[in-house]
């Protein structure tokens, strides 16, 4: 399909040069550009909780002080387990 679209100067000259570094039409690079665009919005949309999961990064040292904890009082035997 043939289209017209209004692309900023500096962006424009940016694609075609990189375009023309790897050997490739700009026709080609705009292509590829749109379709990697398309693939990470719907990868996106397939898995929402990936958008949250940066939001709990600052639990992080708290889990492993919970598992740390968790794993200690695992490996303890108590007595009424040895018979």
């Amino acid at each position: 399909m043939k289209t017209t679209l209004e692309i900023p100067d500096p962006i424009f000259r940016r694609a075609k040069s990189v375009a023309a570094q790897r050997g490739m039409a700009l026709r080609a690079f705009v292509s590829e550009a749109v379709e990697e665009k398309l693939a990470a919005a719907f990868e996106n949309e397939e898995r929402p909780w990936i958008r949250l999961a940066g939001g709990l990064k600052h639990l992080h040292k708290e889990t492993v002080r919970i598992n740390e904890i968790m794993n200690g009082e695992f490996e303890q035997i108590e007595p009424e387990d040895w018979v």
